[in-house]
């Protein structure tokens, strides 16, 4: 098993970084995972060939290294199921709410320095300091 070291977040990020460049480089869309979701999700979007492989892409490739580098990443929660599906929901309304989610606008709206997005970064790292902390501290944790 082979640990992760602080050279494994930065290299991950370069890739993220790479990724996006790329794609606006190369098919001038912007790499936001949630609209790159929704256009192969029905009404499938014509353009829905590049979404799937990006999809494929980021998934396949964080698993290919996992599994040639033999790294284990460990896993817990204590978050109960039903719990995760109510947050994934909610998530879910902020991005429809925020117009894109943290890939879009934290990686790739900041980077063009729209203040559209870094309005929308900053509500979402406020809204979640909050949430933790209501969760944690109001309520006692789950």
């Amino acid at each position: 098993m082979t640990e992760f070291t602080p050279f494994a977040s930065l290299f991950g990020g370069t890739l993220i970084g790479l990724a996006a460049v790329l794609l606006m480089a190369f098919n001038g869309r912007i790499a936001g995972m949630s609209g790159i979701l929704g256009g192969i999700l029905p009404p499938v979007s014509p353009d829905w060939a590049w979404r799937a492989a990006f999809l494929v892409g980021a998934f396949a490739a964080p698993a290919l290294i996992l599994t040639a580098g033999g790294y284990d990443i460990p896993f817990q929660t204590t978050v109960s199921t039903p719990w995760i599906v109510v947050s994934g929901l909610i998530v879910g309304i902020g991005i429809t709410y925020g117009s894109g989610c943290t890939s879009g606008h934290g990686v790739c709206g900041m980077a063009r320095l729209s203040v559209r997005s870094i309005t929308a970064t900053l509500a979402f790292m406020v809204t979640t300091a909050v949430t933790v902390f209501v969760v944690r501290h109001v309520l006692g944790g789950f």
